[in-house]
């Protein structure tokens, strides 16, 4: 994915250039250590016609904006004329002094560009401090990695396979609210056409993928061995699907049809794509897709997805859980990711572990409001050091807040019951997001 950052220092000739000379070329250093695609001016850009010189031709997918000294409203107003993508807004600090001249009056140009962004309605991040503070970087390296997760948005194809069960609407999209929102392609099949594929190969077909599964999976070998061979010839009709169709992230149906219309779940083959990097959520929950796709690109690692099951008020944790379905490569290292049957269905391959510990994760939704629109649920805790709660795989999240307040909150609020827990702390990027994308935040 090609993406550019522009940078854009302006100011006006009349306040102390020296300084602010030091602290364009501060500016301009820490930016090319930060990425390497930054669209950098050669010069401070301290008149209007200067900067309309430089936005010319370009296109942008995120705008630094730094007053390098005072401007006024007119020079962000140039900038909104020409670009429509995400602002950040950087004040740098006044230099020290003992009552003499005022150096750069970034502070008052930036309540200037501030407003204009907000006549213009943009929403936009905001950032103030000099070039060589560490907490400058950090923002402005999420501002980056959550306008480039906003760009790899709207290029990703979901895909949605199946419709969401009795009682579980919640994760059922729509193409129109999906590309509305955020972007997004959304490409729907029935899971009957991606059953069908999979009853067409053989066993030559399939060798490479039970052969792949035994090195990801222990205890393979002692699940009924027709139902080894089903779940690899489904493991094989979704992975060509998702790669001839360049699909980022899937919802897929599993109960009952895997069982009854097929014979042998989903959940070991949805478990396997997710460290294959396609992030997979079952029971056809597709905004819990989205949300697993959002915090994969943020952490670059695979995602648990499940449902919050169990309160402990000593350790104030809080254990997410699912029937048999979760990446291979979050299992504890002195057991890790076993084969097993499905709880209820006393039908294999699933995945039975506990997760292993994580110094900070964050627990994540998309969700939807009664009146339909957006909404995200940030979090954020540390994962434990606990083994496999219940059948199935499981995770337990010491949160950071009170949990029965969370608990309580979250279900007063109307939450849906399934969330994603990623592996690292994303808040800060999430909440990027939600403010580039216009969505609504609850932080808990």
């Amino acid at each position: 994915m090609n993406f550019e950052i522009l940078y854009a220092p302006i100011g006006v000739p009349t306040f102390h250039l020296e300084s602010a000379q030091r602290e364009f070329d501060k500016s301009r250093e820490l930016l090319r250590q930060i990425d390497k695609n930054v669209l950098l001016p050669d010069e401070m850009l301290l008149d209007i016609d200067k900067l309309n010189v430089f936005l010319n031709g370009k296109n942008p997918d995120l705008v630094i904006v730094q007053n390098v000294t005072f401007a006024n409203g007119a020079y962000m107003a140039q900038v909104l004329r020409s670009f429509n993508c995400p602002v950040l807004l950087w004040t740098l600090r006044e230099p020290e002094n003992n009552g003499g001249r005022l150096c750069l009056n970034s502070l008052t140009g930036a309540f200037s560009a501030g407003n204009m962004l907000k006549s213009f309605g943009r929403n936009f991040e905001y950032v103030l401090g000099s070039p060589n503070e560490d907490s400058v970087k950090k923002k402005i390296s999420s501002v980056i990695s959550a306008a480039k997760l906003k760009k790899a948005l709207a290029q990703l194809n979901v895909l949605q396979i199946g419709h969401t069960p009795q009682g579980f609407g919640f994760g059922r999209a729509l193409d129109s609210e999906m590309m509305s929102a955020f972007g997004t392609n959304l490409i729907s099949i029935e899971s009957r056409e991606l059953i069908d594929i999979a009853k067409s190969y053989n066993e030559a077909d399939i060798e490479s993928y039970i052969n792949d599964a035994k090195k990801r999976i222990n205890n393979l070998d002692e699940i009924d061995r027709n139902n080894v061979s089903d779940f690899a010839r489904l493991y094989k009709a979704y992975d060509e699907y998702v790669k001839n169709n360049n699909i980022g992230a899937l919802s897929s149906r599993c109960w009952p049809d895997f069982f009854t219309a097929f014979g042998t779940p989903v959940c070991a083959v949805l478990s396997i794509l997710n460290d294959l990097g396609i992030s997979s959520a079952c029971e056809a929950d597709t905004y819990g897709a989205l949300s697993m796709y959002m915090a994969q690109y943020l952490t670059k690692k695979a995602v648990f997805f499940g449902d919050p099951v169990s309160v402990n008020e000593n350790e104030n944790s809080l254990t997410f859980w699912h029937c048999g379905m979760a990446p291979c490569s979050l299992a504890r290292e002195d057991s890790g990711a076993c084969a097993g049957v499905h709880c209820n269905r006393k039908i294999g391959p699933t995945l039975e572990f506990g997760c292993r510990e994580e110094e900070k994760v964050t627990i994540f939704r998309v969700g939807k409001k009664a009146d339909g629109g957006f909404r995200f649920f940030i979090s954020s805790g540390k994962a434990l050091d606990k083994p496999q709660q219940f059948f199935g795989t499981s995770i337990v999240v010491k949160t950071n807040g009170n949990v029965v307040d969370l608990v309580t909150k979250a279900v007063k609020e109307g939450w849906e019951p399934h969330f994603a827990v990623a592996m690292g702390d994303i808040c800060d990027e999430l909440e990027m997001l939600a403010g580039m994308l216009g969505i609504e935040v609850e932080k808990f």
